[in-house]
């Protein structure tokens, strides 16, 4: 049998894992980036990132988010990332997970959003992945009538 993966995985890892414990930016990655684009995952790895992988099409993102929010309420980042491959209705939610966490525990660190599209990472201010959340916020109030 051929191991893909060798990134740990977020739902694998202890909340106070030695993995990430002393590290002071952490990001969440799409689980397929790392066979997909695997440069990209380097490429945070070397901007500092303790990097772990999660795949809302086999993990449930509320586990995920409950995850996430431990790791957080124990170790002492500076930021958090999310890095999902653009476009996927899945990674998406990953996203969205972020923004949730930060709004229950109220952290004061930083949160930054990027995809991954064509090679590239773009990275996606904060409001977007709000709105991306909330569809009608994208309408004006006439065509919401």
């Amino acid at each position: 049998m051929v191991t893909l993966y060798k990134l740990p995985r977020l739902m694998d890892v202890n909340a106070k894992s030695t993995i990430f414990r002393d590290a002071e930016k952490l990001a969440v990655v799409s689980r397929c980036l790392e066979v997909e684009k695997p440069q990209v995952v380097e490429d945070l790895k070397l901007k500092g990132y303790a990097v772990l992988t999660a795949c809302p099409e086999a993990e449930h993102v509320n586990m995920l988010g409950f995850k996430l929010a431990g790791v957080l309420a124990r170790c002492k980042f500076r930021e958090v990332a999310v890095l999902t491959v653009d476009g996927s209705m899945h990674c998406t939610q990953l996203h969205w997970m972020l923004e949730e966490v930060f709004k229950i525990m109220k952290f004061d660190i930083s949160r930054r959003h990027f995809v991954e599209h064509e090679g590239a990472v773009i990275e996606i201010p904060a409001d977007i992945v709000k709105k991306s959340r909330f569809l009608h916020k994208q309408l004006s109030i006439r065509e919401k009538k």
